[in-house]
């Protein structure tokens, strides 16, 4: 059998547990594992920006050109720690595609505000590494019985996927945001007599009412009933 892992995308094979054959000297002082657990650290404490392999080499007491005994680039070392960072993917209830589905949409923003950092990880393709295919794999699990088929069970992970990173970024730069609520006594006082003023109808309304604010819990719900119903009427044009 031929070793092709040289043609394979970077940090494919490592992240199955696919490595190099050794060579032979001293038995290496690091480990990928360890590697990998480093730059999650950075990432936690410091943010994506802080993940490199410079850095790590520093933490752990080596030269830089030694941490390419383990990684062939910072692309490959990305690669794992995204993975890993994401670790295993939920258990969803099974009682219902909507019932799972909200649970992975869920599950997905619960790792986001953990480790919002993932937001800043870039994205080259479909997912291939073990944690990253479990995720996908339990929503898909999730879409099993409702009649669609594997294109169409595809395309709506990948929906509520994006879905799921739209709100996280949102609910992130809120959170890091120092700006004043719009719905601050002073923000209010200086626009409404504007609005009122101008062709804004529809904003006075929802602006007077209490309904313009920074309420994102209830945009998340909001949006994603909005989402399962429109699978649902995928679902329910399969199955007529």
């Amino acid at each position: 059998m031929t070793d092709d892992r040289e043609q394979l995308p970077p940090g494919l094979a490592l992240s199955w547990g696919v490595y190099p054959v050794q060579r032979r000297g001293p038995k290496p002082a690091l480990s990928v594992e360890r590697i990998v657990a480093t730059g999650i650290e950075f990432g936690d404490s410091q943010g994506f920006e802080a993940i490199s392999l410079q850095k790590i080499a520093a933490q752990l007491g080596v030269s830089t050109n030694a941490m390419y005994r383990y990684l062939s680039s910072k692309e490959e070392l990305l690669v794992l720690v995204r993975d890993a960072a994401w670790g295993p993917p939920p258990v969803l209830p099974g009682t219902g595609w909507r019932i799972d589905a909200t649970a992975w949409v869920h599950a997905q923003l619960d790792r986001y505000a953990e480790r919002p950092w993932l937001l800043d990880v870039p994205i080259r393709g479909a997912p291939v590494t073990p944690n990253l295919l479990g995720w996908a794999e339990a929503m898909l699990q999730g879409l099993d019985g409702t009649g669609l088929n594997h294109h169409d069970n595809l395309g709506c992970v990948l929906l509520l996927d994006g879905f799921v990173r739209s709100h996280a970024t949102l609910m992130r730069h809120l959170v890091t945001s120092d700006a004043i609520p719009v719905q601050a006594e002073q923000v209010g006082q200086f626009l409404v007599p504007r609005l009122m003023a101008g062709p804004y109808p529809m904003l006075v309304k929802l602006y007077t009412g209490q309904e313009y604010e920074d309420e994102v819990d209830d945009d998340l719900e909001f949006g994603l009933t909005r989402v399962l119903d429109g699978i649902q009427v995928l679902i329910d044009r399969v199955s007529t």
